[in-house]
Parts: C-alpha cells; sequence; structure tokens
C-alpha cells in the first residue's frame, strides 16, 4: 500500500509534565488536549510515604523537579507544568514560585504548578469566594485553604475525604456528594476540585448546570494554564473555564432554588 501521499504525521507540539510517582489519571489529561498537541510526562522517584504534608514537600524538592524537567528537555518540549496540587501549595504563594523559578532554570522554557494555574483560573473567572472539595486529610486540606486565602480568595465552603492512599479510585458519585456539601448556588463564584490524582473530567458538565457557577480541577486547570503558554485551548464539553459560553449562568437565589435534588 503506497502511503507516500498522507505526507508524514502531523507536526506536534510538546507540553511536559511533570507528575508525583503515585499518578494513575495519565488519560484524564490527555482528553483536554487538542490533537496537535502531545503530553511528554515523566515521574517523581518513589517514596514510601502516604499522602501528607510530608509526602507533598518530598515530591517537589527543587532538586527533584530539576532532575524531571532536564530529562524532559530531551523532548523540546514548549512548557513545562507540575501536576501536583499539594506539592505546589504546601509552602505557600512564595514556594509555588520558587518551584516555578527552579524548573525554568533547570530546563530554560516556561513553566507552571497546578497551585498556580488554579489562582491563574480564578481570575480569568473573576471569582474571588471559592469552595473546596479534597480527597487529603484535614492537615492537608488546611494547607490548601491557607494557600487560597494568602491569593486574596475567600473560602466560604469545604469538604474533604481524609484519605491517604489510591485517591484515583474515588468514583465520581463521591466526588458529586462532596461537591454539594462544600457549595451551595449563591455562595461561592467558583467551586475548586483539588488533587490531580482525583478523577473529575466528566462530572464537571453536571456540577456547573446543578450548582450553577464555574467549576475547576486540579488536572483541567493545568492543562488550561500549560495550553494558553501555547496559545491555543484546551477541550472539554461545556466547562466554564474552556467556553465563554458556558460562564453566563448567574447563581440563583436562595429563594429560588426550590425542587433542586
Amino acid at each position: 500500500m503506497d502511503v507516500s501521499f498522507l505526507g508524514g504525521p502531523r507536526p506536534q507540539r510538546g507540553v511536559g509534565v511533570v507528575a508525583p510517582f503515585d499518578f494513575a489519571l495519565d488519560r484524564e489529561l490527555w482528553r483536554w488536549v487538542p490533537d496537535d498537541v502531545s503530553l511528554h510526562l515523566t515521574r517523581t522517584p518513589f517514596v514510601p510515604v502516604e499522602v501528607s504534608l510530608d509526602l507533598a514537600r518530598l515530591v517537589s524538592e527543587h532538586e527533584t523537579l530539576g532532575e524531571a524537567v532536564r530529562a524532559l528537555t530531551a523532548v523540546s518540549p514548549e512548557v513545562v507544568a507540575y501536576a501536583c496540587t499539594s506539592g505546589s501549595f504546601v509552602d505557600g504563594l512564595a514556594g509555588e514560585r520558587a518551584m516555578c523559578a527552579a524548573m525554568t532554570m533547570a530546563g530554560e522554557l516556561p513553566a507552571l504548578t497546578t497551585s498556580g494555574a488554579l489562582l491563574e483560573a480564578l481570575a480569568e473567572l473573576g471569582a474571588r469566594r471559592v469552595a473546596l472539595v479534597t480527597p487529603y486529610t484535614v492537615s492537608v486540606t488546611r494547607a490548601l485553604e491557607e494557600y487560597v486565602a494568602q491569593a486574596g480568595a475567600r473560602v466560604t465552603g469545604c469538604a474533604y475525604m481524609g484519605l491517604t492512599r489510591h485517591i484515583w479510585r474515588v468514583p465520581y458519585r463521591d466526588v458529586v456528594g462532596m461537591a454539594r456539601r462544600a457549595a451551595r448556588p449563591g455562595t461561592a463564584d467558583a467551586l475548586f476540585l483539588s488533587c490531580t490524582n482525583l478523577p473529575t473530567y466528566d462530572v464537571i458538565p453536571q456540577l456547573e448546570a446543578e450548582l450553577r457557577m464555574p467549576v475547576i480541577s486540579a488536572n483541567q486547570v493545568t492543562m488550561w494554564a500549560a495550553l494558553r503558554r501555547l496559545g491555543t485551548r484546551a477541550v472539554g464539553p461545556y466547562q466554564a473555564l474552556l467556553d465563554d459560553a458556558a460562564r453566563v449562568r448567574p447563581a440563583l437565589p436562595e429563594e429560588q432554588q426550590e425542587g433542586w435534588t
């Protein structure tokens, strides 16, 4: 069969992704990526520690990040993203900025983190009040609340699961249940589903329709911010962060919410 007329594969632009060793949702990241962009993933070295503040610090050490970024430069990505929420908020705003600087220095290319992308997304949506859902323990959740507060946003509600392992196994129904606990319409400008290991892609449109507010997730904001650095857009089914038309959905007053389930 003569395939010479095809002219070879389409040119691809690359996004380098540094993920924690236990990251299990590679496929979810790809769902936000357009066809002309490739993801190049690498992982931090394994450490026998459960999900905790200690683990967040171990998987975000500058030396570890530098080695991962240098490995990714072999395939020439145009931007590199650190795909871990807790690892990038654990030392606050200053810690997140230092991580970006360390990655940029190691690879001589633009760098971002999930927690930094979260703040970009909140600014993009004009969200000053945010509700949080996390799979974390109380101590890790409190660190996220402090990070968001440092950035000038007000946490209006929070629900957490208390998990220390196997976060990627949480079913969508549990994510939806926690979201309903954390946010009621009219109480927040946006809801954030934290942790890149928490499955979220398919529940975002459902929750936005039900809660009448933008719903953003760790993997979504990471891909959105990385692709924006490339001058292109993330893809997704009617998600407020990605689709301007989906943002025109004002919250209803409490007295108009009767009949909701």
